[in-house]
Formats: structure tokens, C-alpha cells, sequence
């Protein structure tokens, strides 16, 4: 095709639209990209996340250039840092003209924990996700971590002659900042809140050790929540949270749920 061919193609996608109704989110979703992660330990780790890039459509457009959002994202680093995915949300909402846009990336992020008599090493996988967003020309910055813990029944406990049941439990944190919090600051957090936390590898010491801990530190669901919000309210950095409880694999025929949120200004 010519030259000047190229150029009398139409734009479909910037027409007018008579419908006057503006859309909330319009982009692309689950896009994997290789990103690498500083570790307050000082390492650096490389992972894949998946984005979800989304802008504000006015009403008088008909549509929003999808292959743009691609272009952006490739545009920046073969691996996105934090600092390269802070600025892609400016450079997206720029981009596609735009006021409002969002950015989302979720990875697995490893740490290293040892086991606690033994110190036997072994990595532990959790989910994050960022979420970088500019609303009425601010933006602002929030983070996710999935922490799965043990939680031992109160009610159990208390009722039975011997033992207490326990079960698998995901405690989620979703936190706006203000300023720099670290991954692990976070699952730390969610784990000393629990019965007890989870390690990849353990010895019979270390066994012993956990499932003592747990019959020790009983949680129901609203205990989780509670526990880790008491802790987030004392943290000047955090402005606003979302922090969920889920027991799943217990006795019953279903998973409890709790979840706890503070407001906060919605974009710094």
C-alpha cells in the first residue's frame, strides 16, 4: 500500500459519538510483561506481571486507540520497574488524551523465610499487585498483597476436649500510600496477625512448633481483620485500606469472610 494510501485511512475510533455517554474504563486487560522488583533485602528480582491498562472515554468520542496501550508499554524498559510503571499512567492518559486513567500490574513476588527451630530456608510465593491512577489531575499509588496464613478456630478450642481445627486462610491488603512501603513490610504484617504463618519447608521441630503457635493464638475471621487494621491505623503512610479474611479447607461447607475499610482520599 502507497504512502499517501496510509494516510487516507480513516480514523473510526475519534469519530463523534451521538449517544452523549461517557465510559468509566476502556483499555486492555491481561497483558504479560517481565518486570523486576527491588527487595528490602537488597536483591533485585525479575517476574512476569499482567497489566491492565484502562482510560476515561468522553462522551463525544466513539472510541479510544487500543494498539496505544500496547505501544506505551513497550515503549518503556524490556523489564518495568516501579519508577517506569509510575510514569506509564502519565504518559497513557497523555497519550490517549485523556483525564483519567489507571494502570494495574499483578505478579508473584517471592520471599525467602526460615523455619522457625530448624532455620531451614525455603521461598514463599505471594500475589501483589499495583495500581497507579490519575483522577482530576492527581495521582495516586495503592498495593496489594494476597498473604496466605493458618487460622485455628476459637470456637473449636473451647468446646472440644482435645485439639482445635484449623484451616488455610488468605488475609488480603489493599493499601493507598503516601510514601514508600516495602512488599514484606505488608506480609509481615498479615502474617504476625495470624495463628500462625505459612513456610515452604519445615522439620518435625518446626512442626511441633506451628501447630503449638496456632493452638496458642486462636483467630476467628473478624479477629484477622481487626488485628491488621488495629496495626495499619497506626501507620502515617497508609492513607486509606481494604483488608479481607477468608477461611477456606475447614470442617464446613463453606469459607467465612470478614473484611474491614477506611476511607482516604482517593488520588494524592
Amino acid at each position: 500500500m502507497k504512502a499517501r494510501d496510509l494516510q487516507n485511512i480513516p480514523d473510526v475510533q475519534a469519530s463523534p459519538d451521538s449517544r452523549k455517554l461517557a465510559i468509566d474504563k476502556v483499555g486492555v486487560k491481561a497483558i504479560r510483561h517481565p518486570m523486576r522488583i527491588q527487595e528490602r533485602s537488597g536483591g533485585i528480582q525479575h517476574t512476569v506481571a499482567t497489566f491492565n491498562m484502562y482510560v476515561g472515554l468522553p462522551h463525544h468520542f466513539k472510541g479510544t486507540h487500543m494498539s496505544r496501550f500496547v505501544e506505551i508499554l513497550e515503549a518503556n524498559e524490556r523489564e518495568i520497574t516501579v519508577e517506569t510503571f509510575q510514569q506509564m499512567v502519565r504518559e497513557m492518559v497523555e497519550k490517549l488524551e485523556a483525564e483519567e486513567g489507571q494502570v494495574e500490574m499483578t505478579f508473584p513476588y517471592f520471599i525467602e523465610k526460615k523455619a522457625p527451630v530448624s532455620g531451614v530456608k525455603s521461598l514463599m510465593d505471594y500475589e501483589v499487585t499495583f495500581v497507579s491512577q490519575i483522577e482530576k489531575n492527581k495521582q495516586g499509588f495503592s498495593m496489594k498483597v494476597v498473604v496466605p496464613v493458618t487460622s485455628l478456630c476459637p470456637c473449636s478450642k473451647k468446646i472440644s476436649e482435645r485439639g482445635a481445627h484449623n484451616q488455610r486462610s488468605h488475609v488480603t491488603i489493599e493499601a493507598q500510600t503516601n510514601e514508600f512501603v516495602w512488599i514484606e513490610e505488608l506480609v509481615d504484617l498479615a502474617e504476625k496477625q495470624a495463628s500462625c504463618e505459612l513456610y515452604g519447608l519445615l522439620k518435625r521441630p518446626d512442626e511441633k512448633h506451628v501447630t503449638e503457635r496456632a493452638y496458642d493464638n486462636p483467630k476467628f475471621v473478624e479477629d484477622l481483620v481487626r488485628d491488621v487494621a488495629a496495626v495499619l491505623n497506626l501507620d502515617e503512610r497508609i492513607d486509606s485500606y481494604v483488608v479481607e479474611s477468608e477461611n477456606f479447607e475447614s470442617i464446613h461447607n463453606h469459607s467465612a469472610y470478614a473484611l474491614i475499610e477506611k476511607a482516604g482520599p482517593a488520588t494524592r
